[in-house]
C-alpha cells in the first residue's frame, strides 16, 4: 500500500498535513487530514481568574483574536451575572464586524482566490499572494491592502490595540467613543464597504465568467453534504455576534436550536488516536463516522453554513448579493464548497454595511458602557459566529470566579468531519493509477481551502492518546498506529 503525504498543508493557519492511501491499482483507499500542532489553552486557562480570560484566549491566533475575546468576554458576562449595556453590546459588534472585514479579505486575497486569479495549474511560486498582486496589478493590491486597514483602524480604535484587544471587560466596554471617533469610523465604513463591492466584482469577474471554474462550483468533486449549524436573530436574518443557534439537516429543514450551555444537548465530540482536532457530530444522531449524505451525523459551520440557515442579510448591497448565489445555485441548502468563497465576499459587504448603520446612531457616544457585576454564579458559555464558523466557550469557576474547567469548540474543530470528506473527494477524483504531480495535488488541496482552516486554534484538548504522525494505516479497523504516543 503506497502512501502520499502532504507535508506542510500549504495556505492555511496552523500546521497540518494530509495523508492519502493508495490501493494496490494506486487509487485512493482513505485519506486522513490530520492536525499536528497542540496549543492547550483549555488546560493552562486554569488557575486564571475569568476576566483575564479573553485577554489571554486572544492570543490563540494572530488572526482570529478578535472572536476569541468576544466569545470569552460574554461568557465572562453570564459567570459574573450581568450583560453590556445596550451602548457596550454597539460598539463591541462594531469591533467585531471589523473583524470580519479584515479577517475575510486576508483569507480571500492570500489563501482563497490565488489559485483561481494565478491559475490552477500555476506553480507554487506564482499561485499565492504576490502572483495575485501581479495578477490584478500593483496599485489594486495596494488599494486592497489600505481598505483592508480601514478595518484594522476601527478595531485599534474600538479594542485599545491593533493585534490583541484589550478594552473588554464583565459587563461591558472600558472606553467610551468620542463623537470624532464615531465621524472617523463612518468614513472608513465606506471604505470598507467599497472594498466588499470591489472583492465580489473581482470574485464575479475572475470566478464566475470563467466556464472551467463555474464548472468547478457546481460539479460534484467539491461537494459535501452535511447538517449545518449557524447562528440567526429573532426574524431568521444572519447575524454574527448574537443571536440563537440552529441546526439544519441536509434538505435544509430545522432539526433544533440551542442557546448557551443548551449545545451539550446537542454537540459531541469524538476523539481521533490519529489527530489532535476531535471530530464533533450531531448527538441524537449518534457517531456515524466520515459520511457525508442523508444520513450522516457531522455538520459544517461558516460562511456557507450561515447562508443556508438565514433567511438573509439585514443590508441592501448584502441582501442582493445572497439573492444571486442562491438562484446560481438553484435553491438552498448549498452544498458545494466552493461557494464558501463567495459567501465569504458578501459577508465582507455585509459587515462594512453594518458598521456604516450602528456608526450612524450618535447614541453610541453614551458614557454609559459598562454595568455592575452580580453575583459569581459558576458557569458561564460565550457563542458567537467566527469568520470561521460557529466558536463556543465554555468556562466553570468556582466562588471567586477562578478558572476550574475550559472548553473550547472552534469553527475549525465543527468543520474537522467535512473537511476530512472534502479531501478525501477531490483525492478520489484526481488521484488515478498512483499518478501524482504538483497540479493534482493542489486539486487535492483546494478542497480545504473553502473552510479556511486555523489549526492553532482548534487543538486545545489532550486526548488519552495523540499520535505525532500517522504511520500504518490499518484497513480493517480504519485505524492509525502511530510510532509514538503520548498519554494523557
Amino acid at each position: 500500500m503506497q502512501k502520499i503525504e502532504l507535508n506542510p498543508m500549504t495556505r492555511l493557519e496552523g500546521h497540518g498535513k494530509i495523508s492519502i492511501f493508495l490501493d494496490d491499482k494506486g487509487d485512493v483507499d482513505n485519506v486522513f487530514f490530520q492536525a499536528v500542532e497542540f496549543m492547550g489553552y483549555e488546560k493552562f486557562l486554569i488557575g486564571m481568574p475569568i476576566e483575564e480570560v479573553p485577554r489571554t484566549v486572544s492570543t490563540i491566533c494572530g488572526v482570529c483574536r478578535g472572536v476569541h475575546f468576544m466569545a470569552a468576554l460574554k461568557a465572562a458576562d453570564e459567570i459574573y451575572g450581568t450583560k453590556p449595556t445596550p451602548t457596550a453590546q454597539k460598539l463591541r459588534e462594531l469591533l467585531f464586524l471589523a473583524h470580519y472585514i479584515e479577517d475575510h479579505t486576508e483569507i480571500l486575497y492570500a489563501l482563497g482566490l490565488p489559485d483561481f486569479v494565478c491559475g490552477l495549474t500555476a506553480s507554487p511560486e506564482e499561485r499565492n499572494l504576490i502572483g495575485l498582486i501581479r495578477k490584478v496589478g500593483v496599485d489594486i493590491g495596494k488599494d486592497v491592502l489600505k481598505k483592508r486597514f480601514a478595518a484594522v483602524r476601527i478595531f485599534e480604535m474600538l479594542g485599545g490595540k491593533p493585534s490583541h484587544p484589550v478594552a473588554g471587560l464583565p459587563g461591558g466596554w472600558s472606553k467610551r467613543l468620542t463623537e470624532e471617533e464615531r465621524k472617523e469610523i463612518l468614513k472608513l465604513a465606506d471604505e470598507c464597504i467599497e472594498l466588499g463591492k470591489f472583492t465580489l466584482k473581482i470574485f464575479k469577474e475572475v470566478i464566475l465568467n470563467n466556464p472551467q471554474y463555474v464548472e468547478l462550483m457546481k460539479g460534484e468533486v467539491y461537494k459535501v453534504i452535511t447538517n449545518y449549524l449557524g447562528t440567526v436573530d429573532e426574524e431568521g436574518k444572519i447575524v454574527y455576534y448574537d443571536g440563537v443557534q440552529v441546526f439544519i439537516d441536509t434538505e435544509g429543514n430545522e432539526i433544533g436550536r440551542f442557546r448557551g450551555k443548551e449545545y451539550l444537548d446537542w454537540i459531541s465530540e469524538r476523539t481521533l488516536e490519529w489527530s489532535y482536532i476531535k471530530a464533533p457530530y450531531i448527538k441524537k444522531f449518534g457517531w456515524k463516522g466520515f459520511v457525508d449524505g442523508k444520513e450522516t451525523s457531522l455538520y459544517s459551520v461558516g460562511p456557507l453554513a450561515r447562508l443556508n440557515i438565514g433567511n438573509g442579510y439585514d443590508t441592501p448591497l448584502a441582501q442582493e448579493a445572497y439573492e444571486e448565489v442562491v438562484e446560481f445555485f438553484g435553491g438552498k441548502p448549498i452544498h458545494n464548497t466552493l461557494a464558501y468563497h463567495w459567501v465569504r465576499a458578501i459577508e465582507l459587504l455585509h459587515a462594512a454595511e453594518r458598521i456604516k448603520k450602528i456608526a450612524s446612531d450618535e447614541s453610541i457616544t453614551d458614557g454609559n458602557v459598562r454595568q455592575e457585576l452580580g453575583k459569581v454564579s459558576g458557569e458561564g458559555v460565550g457563542i458567537v459566529e467566527a469568520p470561521r464558523g460557529t466558536l463556543i466557550h465554555h468556562y466553570k469557576t468556582d466562588e471567586n470566579g477562578i478558572v476550574t474547567d475550559a472548553n473550547l469548540i472552534v469553527a475549525t474543530t465543527h468543520n474537522k468531519g467535512a473537511i476530512n470528506i472534502a479531501i478525501k473527494k477531490a483525492a478520489e477524483n484526481f488521484i488515478k493509477k498512483g499518478k501524482i504531480n504538483e497540479e493534482i495535488l493542489n486539486l487535492v488541496e483546494i478542497a480545504y481551502r473553502p473552510y479556511d482552516l486555523c489549526l492553532a486554534c482548534a487543538t486545545h484538548t489532550l486526548p488519552g492518546r495523540l499520535p505525532i504522525q500517522i504511520d500504518i494505516y490499518n484497513k480493517d479497523k480504519e485505524l492509525i498506529k502511530s510510532l509514538r504516543n503520548f498519554e494523557n
